[in-house]
């Protein structure tokens, strides 16, 4: 099965790694550190929405531009290489706009560099072939977000409170990130267009009305099941409420994102094989059953369950979706279609937390919870009806 992975699909993969590890390290103590030189849980929520909210835009720009240039390799770069720096000069001072300013730069690169990757690894698969390639590439992705956590604690065990220091140490994974893109080699020497002279910020929404129709069809399911599926803080506050240790909630988060990266290759595979859509559907009721469950459960082992299948969900549909995208689409405009989803999720990730945080306030998590359920069930139904690719191939 490792045969269908081609040598750029690989070094993609553990610059994924790398880059996630980096980040993941950071996950567990970022809030901590952030409360600790004076950020209020209010200005912490606002750092991360206008960060992930730079993220997505910019995705849908540098996706755009990447398709204009025909070049990929140099968003890739630099994009990683935004994201690597960003973790010392979180530690480096730490006056507000700084911290700011350096949480956006690792967003920006994140929008630079997801575009032209995604549009690389779709040209390394054939229409058989992409769900075991992005399948893989999450998985690798996903296991840098099991080691960076794990490491995290270890060095916190044997060196508590020594946030800064922490910092720096993520540099270092990510210096290997930026190392492997130099093995790296352009796959289109050549533009497929030219390039205009000047690319407007929001040019590449000029692509929703050009797309195709069942491209338009996907999107609208996605962006709606995106404007209630809300941040997964909610499902960690939800262990808390229930008196679980917080050693126990790192724990769980951990172990949700090693089912996410074992699970996620097996699964890419068994996608080419009975078809994307099903997998995605399946990974879509898996996510709602997962949520009733959440309404109601009130122990350790009940949340280790459901946190199993939230990786399963997980894994059916993260990579999935990129790859039912890519067949739906020209292969030129690979990374401007996924860029300009990704760029519209970013708005509905604006709406949907706060959204559930209103539902739980007003009514209790319960609500919160099951109104999601529902809502991904509808999602469900609708998607049935959108082909799996141009050619209206059968699942």
């Amino acid at each position: 099965m490792f045969r269908k992975i081609s040598r750029i699909v690989w070094i993609l993969s553990l610059v994924s790694l790398f880059t996630d590890m980096a980040s993941e390290m950071l996950y567990p103590i970022m809030p901590i550190y952030l409360e600790s030189i004076g950020f209020s849980v209010v200005f912490i929520g606002i750092l991360e929405g206008f960060a992930e909210a730079t993220a997505g835009l910019s995705k849908g720009y540098f996706g755009k531009l990447s398709d204009l240039q025909g070049k990929r390799v140099p968003f890739v770069r630099l994009g990683y290489t935004f994201s690597a720096i960003s973790k010392p000069l979180l530690a480096l001072f730490q006056h507000p706009l700084w911290i700011f300013s350096a949480r956006t730069l690792d967003r920006l690169g994140k929008g630079l560099r997801t575009g032209a990757r995604d549009a690389m690894l779709s040209a390394e698969a054939t229409e058989n072939t992409k769900g075991t390639v992005f399948g893989f590439h999450r998985s690798m992705d996903t296991l840098g977000a099991v080691l960076g956590p794990l490491i995290a604690l270890l060095f916190l065990y044997f060196y508590p409170g020594q946030y800064i220091l922490l910092f720096y140490l993520a540099f270092l994974p990510g210096i290997m990130a930026i190392a492997a893109t130099f093995f790296l080699r352009e796959q289109n020497k050549k533009s497929n267009v030219k390039a205009p002279a000047r690319n407007a910020f929001f040019s590449f929404l000029k692509y929703w009305k050009e797309s195709p129709k069942d491209y338009r069809r996907l999107s609208i399911g996605i962006l709606f099941f995106t404007l209630f599926n809300s941040s997964d803080l909610f499902l960690i506050l939800k262990i808390k409420q229930a008196g679980i240790d917080d050693t126990l909630v790192i724990g769980t988060y951990i172990f949700y994102n090693l089912i996410y990266a074992l699970f996620s290759f097996p699964i890419g595979i068994l996608a080419d094989k009975i078809g994307l859509k099903r997998i995605f559907l399946a990974g879509l009721a898996i996510f709602s059953l997962v949520y009733w469950g959440m309404a109601f459960a009130n122990s350790m082992f009940l949340f280790l369950c459901l946190f199993f299948f939230y990786g399963i969900y997980a894994a059916s549909t993260e990579g999935i979706i990129k790859a039912w995208i890519s067949n739906l689409v020209d292969k030129k405009d690979t990374a401007t279609a996924i860029g300009t989803l990704t760029g519209f999720q970013s708005i509905c990730s604006l709406i949907a937390s706060p959204l559930a945080g209103l539902l739980w306030y007003r009514f209790g998590p319960e609500a919160a919870f099951i109104s999601t359920a529902v809502v991904s069930l509808a999602i469900m139904f609708y998607l049935w009806f959108v082909p799996i690719s141009n050619s209206k191939k059968s699942l």
